[in-house]
């Protein structure tokens, strides 16, 4: 593992953003095998991944956040608080956008809400690949095991829930008709944009020092917020007791892993 701390952090967020991706691919090509899975298995997937997230967004973005300021003589809570506070309402505007365009919609085919939900975890999987690129752009400067450990974690993390994203875009476009290689050049589509967010998300916060703080922060924010308003609701809608004993199973496993490698 000390091997990978010698590792450009462009190139580690590079390598674990391509993970998340791969993940929301594989998911995708769920639609080649079948038109229906389990919603329980899926609603577990969200449920692990909103647990490991949250845990990930104190533990590898807000907490180093603060450090960074405090290192850097900022006023920490002031610069840290208005990065975190940008980043979430970032997603509730970002709902509240595409939650018109819904309403605007309501009497179309269920092929456009379809469209319109591509377009939504599309719109959602930007600020996590820049979270991961962020995260590893910590390691600039504060090279510990701890940090790395922490940066590689939330990848695992976004990476998980983004399993069943990729079925939730890929299936409802198969039952609309769409061939199976379209669905999935779609599916796989949403999760494209991840590794070009953390590359660039992690070239700005080592290009500009006093930035990181404020973007640590911002990562955590929006990853919180896409936590409270899409996975912990859509997992728990039916299945409230399994997705509540996964989420709490992915913050303890986020946790043990930073508190015993930090």
């Amino acid at each position: 593992m000390e091997k990978l701390l010698k590792i450009n952090p462009i190139v580690l967020a590079l390598i674990a953003t391509l993970f998340t991706y791969i993940m929301n691919l594989l998911g995708a090509c769920v639609v080649i095998f079948f038109k229906n899975i389990s919603k329980k298995l899926l609603d577990g997937f969200l449920a692990l991944g909103a647990g490991i997230m949250i845990s990930a967004s104190f533990f590898s973005l807000l907490n180093p956040a603060i450090e960074h300021a405090e290192k850097l003589n900022m006023i920490s809570w002031l610069w840290v608080s208005l990065g975190f506070l940008l980043g979430g309402l970032l997603i509730v505007f970002a709902d509240i956008f595409l939650g018109k365009i819904l309403i605007n919609k309501n009497k179309s085919s269920n092929l456009k809400r379809t469209i319109l939900m591509f377009s939504a975890i599309t719109i959602h999987n930007i600020p996590e690949g820049m979270a991961v690129g962020i995260a590893f752009a910590g390691l600039m400067t504060n090279s510990e095991l701890s940090i790395l450990i922490a940066a590689i974690m939330l990848a695992i993390g976004i990476g998980i829930q983004n399993f069943p994203e990729g079925v939730a875009t890929t299936l409802p476009l198969r039952r609309e008709g769409f061939s199976r290689s379209r669905a999935l050049f779609y599916g796989q589509a949403s999760g494209a944009v991840e590794p070009i967010a953390g590359v660039l998300g992690c070239i700005f916060a080592m290009q500009i020092q006093y930035a990181l703080p404020i973007l640590l922060s911002f990562a955590s924010g929006a990853m919180i917020a896409t936590c409270v308003s899409e996975l912990i609701p859509e997992s728990s809608k039916n299945h409230k007791t399994l997705s509540t004993i996964f989420f709490i199973l992915g913050f303890v496993i986020m946790m043990i892993f930073d508190v015993a490698l930090g």
